[in-house]
């Protein structure tokens, strides 16, 4: 892993794209991700961004933004009027295309910092995105967020393998564990299935997600990755060693049978709508 201190001119980005509905900003304290290497990174939609890997191989590189809670601060004002006039609010995604708990954060405290300066200004939303258990060691410090937060926590499968992958960043239960924590400490939790890998048990996995978080979001590589075929996935081994699991993984076919599970469960989220907070009902 190469790591390497930087600096952002702002780390505010107004969004567009996927995430054009869902939020006003996104926030990335890194750039590249350390968890590439995993699970999640086998899948991860951010590794086709040729602009941001810039030919170096995804999970290879982490830049820590060392000035980012300085730079939240100094554009908070005209993001947030932006933001507003947009929107109606200024909403943050943090984050899209990084990990905001990757390993390296418990030395740098890049992402805390960024949360600190956001008890004193605040978004209107934070939707904070993370594969990482680390996020239930912060709970004291988001409960003091005065601003509507969601916690998403992905939980991609109830397999802890999946043969012709790479291992999970964090066991499915240390990942369950943390929703657990977050949700008795009063916080929104929401449990990301994305990018949804086969599910071994729906019925017990959609009860567990039940148990720990208030709703969950379903996103299938279809529809999911940028392409409206799923076809940059399809290049990685994601694909080909899932469908060796669930034979009709390659279709949304699979995503909507899940999602009628996961709707007998709890609320529940496909792909944009999920992650822009809209739910269906369970039933």
């Amino acid at each position: 892993m190469n790591l390497a201190l930087t600096r952002v001119e702002n780390v505010l980005t107004r969004t567009s794209g996927f995430l054009k509905t869902v939020s006003s900003h996104s926030l990335q304290p890194y750039r590249g991700c350390s968890f590439g290497r995993t699970l999640c990174g086998a899948g991860c939609y951010v590794q086709h961004n040729a602009w941001l890997t810039q030919g170096r191989a995804w999970g290879t590189f982490l830049e820590a933004r060392e000035n980012a809670a300085d730079s939240y601060e100094a554009h908070y004002e005209p993001e947030r009027r932006w933001g507003r006039r947009r929107l109606g609010a200024f909403s943050i995604f943090m984050s899209s295309a990084t990990d905001p708990f990757v390993p390296q954060e418990a030395r740098l405290g890049i992402s805390r910092a960024v949360l600190n300066r956001m008890v004193d200004l605040p978004p209107d939303l934070l939707i904070l995105q993370t594969h990482s258990p680390a996020v239930a060691r912060h709970i004291a410090l988001l409960q003091r967020l005065p601003c509507e937060l969601r916690v998403h926590i992905s939980i991609e499968t109830d397999r802890e393998r999946i043969p012709g992958l790479p291992p999970p960043a964090a066991s499915v239960d240390a990942r369950f564990k943390a929703a657990h924590a977050l949700k008795a400490a009063g916080l929104k939790t929401v449990i990301t299935v994305s990018p949804l890998l086969p599910i071994a048990d729906p019925e017990s996995f959609f009860a567990r997600v039940a148990a720990c978080a208030d709703a969950v979001v379903l996103d299938h590589f279809i529809g999911g990755d940028g392409t409206p075929d799923g076809r940059r996935t399809l290049r990685t081994p994601v694909p080909a060693a899932c469908a060796r699991l669930e034979p009709d993984f390659l279709s949304l076919a699979y995503r909507d049978r899940m999602a009628a599970v996961a709707g007998r469960h709890l609320p529940t989220g496909v792909n944009i709508e999920g992650f822009a907070g809209l739910f269906t009902s369970a039933h």
